[in-house]
């Protein structure tokens, strides 16, 4: 088969291989590369064992090329995918059985091609059954009768490609979530306003001197595990791109100590270490010995230790996204107070409280954490703005860490003399240090170190930021939905929404980790292309499931337990 006949015409190509091969997959993209005529987006999702389990989004230097990488059998991996395929690739199914050809259909565009080698003539059947037409075998591929293509001729009704969007927009908020929808939106060739109510980027929740930076396990891969697992990776691939960390980006990838509660979790984590088989870069079970041998203080239950994890400031991130951004991003600072309103069903208008005009259109993301409780349309979205004091100790005060550790609460490694302990976990509105929480920080501090004199004296210092937290501590990705016209929706895709009126909130205390991913997830909903998770995680995140959630539960969301 000629690929070029696949792509030529199209907006967006989208290739599903059914078996990863770095090979084949330089040879497709070279094709597509030296052809005048391609399409200017060439997406390629691929079906590899050889990583974590999961979707991995692969970060490319080419202009136009995605790859995508899956570790799940295909039964699963083509049930979990949101997409639109042109080209499917097939081979290596021979033990597979015939189930998948029914996934195969569905992610089908209208007119997709399929080439194929070695599939069973029972695979062939259930293909044909699904809407392909086979052709003769095609002795050009070399490996003669193997070789098989197919073109999908079905007349069931396919969705309509969804147009292409406006490429223009506002983000309201300029923390982490705020700059990481910037620049991938930036990165697609779109315009966008940051609208800020401060100075400065990154004075809110993400102005903290350390963020860290691990994974998260579970016994049971539960989907906050797998969500973490999928933003941690993609962050550590993008955060390369970006300069890196120590570099770019202020911190250390110094790796992160987890000591476990007592000997009943050490058990606990031991059976998941056992289950879990995860590569040491990514996380290893450390005994007592070797964790004390690591850290040079005690460890007597043991923890995880992350080698890639480890503390960056925020902040930085944030400069380094907006950098990546160029012209691309137009950045209002110091507005206050601003309102927003729809116009003519057209576009939104972001007003300061004097009721200046401070940006307009077609599309807007609330990316500013706690603030999004102000806007009218928001407003219902059952977010808690969660108090988090952090203590700066003086290093002098402390032993030297190698890596950062924590367990209830977290210490880093010195960084320009001072060390981050925190950070408390409150309802309290006061945006004052309190001596109160000060104490409890280095009551923590003192249990991680195992001495009850570490830090006596430390002075009050540090910082406080309020995280915007939902009741599953799940963040909200995804288009906003409009509460008063829902109705008796019982599904999500039913569930109506504001035309244009986006969400990334809800980041709680990992918005290091969930915002570039998130803002990822966002910008591929926004262009209709295929997206960077499985369609589980992605209906997790879906802000519109308060609105299932209220009609299931008509007391409301639950408050949070802290």
């Amino acid at each position: 088969m000629d690929y070029r006949e696949v792509w030529r015409g199209r907006e967006r190509c989208t290739v599903l291989d059914a078996a990863h091969d770095e090979e084949r997959l330089k040879v497709l993209v070279d094709v597509w590369r030296t052809d005048p005529l391609r399409s200017p987006h060439l997406h390629i999702i691929a079906l590899c064992e050889h990583l974590m389990p999961g979707m991995h989004r692969m970060p490319q230097a080419e202009p136009g090329l995605t790859v995508d990488l899956v570790n799940a059998p295909i039964d699963a991996a083509l049930a979990q995918l949101a997409a639109r395929v042109d080209l499917f690739r097939l081979r290596g199914l021979e033990q597979a059985g015939d189930g998948f050809a029914r996934a195969v259909a569905r992610l089908a565009s209208g007119d997709a091609r399929l080439v194929a080698q070695g599939l069973t003539p029972a695979q062939i059947a259930a293909l044909e059954t699904q809407g392909f037409v086979f052709d003769a075998a095609d002795p050009s591929q070399g490996t003669g009768a193997n070789v098989r293509c197919a073109r999908f001729a079905s007349r069931k009704p396919r969705p309509p490609r969804p147009p292409a969007p406006e490429r223009r927009a506002i983000v309201l908020g300029a923390g982490i979530a705020g700059s990481a929808a910037c620049e991938r939106l930036c990165a697609r060739g779109w315009q966008v306003t940051l609208v800020e109510r401060h100075e400065a980027p990154a004075m809110e929740a993400s102005g903290n001197r350390a963020g860290i930076f691990m994974p998260l396990l579970s016994r049971d891969d539960n989907i906050p595990t797998r969500l973490t697992r999928a933003a941690y990776l993609f962050a550590l691939r993008h955060w390369g791109k970006l300069g890196g960390i120590g570099k770019a980006i202020e911190g250390q990838a110094c790796g992160v100590l987890q000591l476990a509660r007592d000997a009943d979790h050490a058990a606990v984590q031991r059976a998941i270490a056992q289950e879990g088989g995860y590569p040491a870069d990514f996380a290893e079970w450390l005994e007592q010995a070797q964790a004390e041998a690591l850290l040079g203080l005690p460890a007597p239950d043991g923890g995880w230790l992350f080698r890639q994890g480890g503390w960056a400031r925020p902040g930085s991130v944030c400069e380094a996204l907006l950098a990546a951004c160029g012209r691309r991003v137009e950045q209002r600072f110091g507005v206050g107070n601003v309102r927003i309103e729809r116009v003519d069903e057209r576009e939104w208008q972001v007003r300061d409280a004097a009721g200046q005009l401070i940006a307009h259109a077609p599309n807007l993301i609330l990316a500013n954490g706690a603030g999004a409780a102000a806007i009218p349309q928001a407003a219902r979205l059952p977010l808690t703005a969660m108090r988090g004091q952090v203590s700066h100790v003086p290093a002098d005060m402390l032993p030297a860490l190698p890596v950062v550790l924590c367990r209830e609460a977290y210490l880093t490694p010195a960084s320009h003399g001072l060390c981050s302990a925190g950070a408390t976990y409150d309802l309290d509105p006061d945006p004052a240090l309190s001596p109160a929480s000060h104490a409890e920080n280095l009551a923590r501090l003192r249990g991680l170190l195992s001495d009850p004199h570490a830090a006596e004296g430390a002075p009050l210092q540090g910082r406080v930021g309020f995280r915007s937290i939902a009741p599953d501590r799940l963040p909200l990705v995804g288009r906003l939905p409009d509460f008063d016209a829902a109705g008796s929706t019982e599904r999500l895709r039913d569930v109506p929404r504001h035309p244009g009126l986006y969400t990334l909130l809800g980041y709680a205390s990992r918005g290091l980790i969930w915002a570039g991913l998130g803002a990822e997830l966002l910008a591929a909903q926004i262009e209709g292309e295929p997206l960077p998770l499985e369609m589980p995680l992605v209906d997790a995140l879906d802000p519109a499931r308060f609105v299932l959630r209220a009609r299931r539960n008509p007391r409301g969301p639950q408050s949070i337990d802290v």
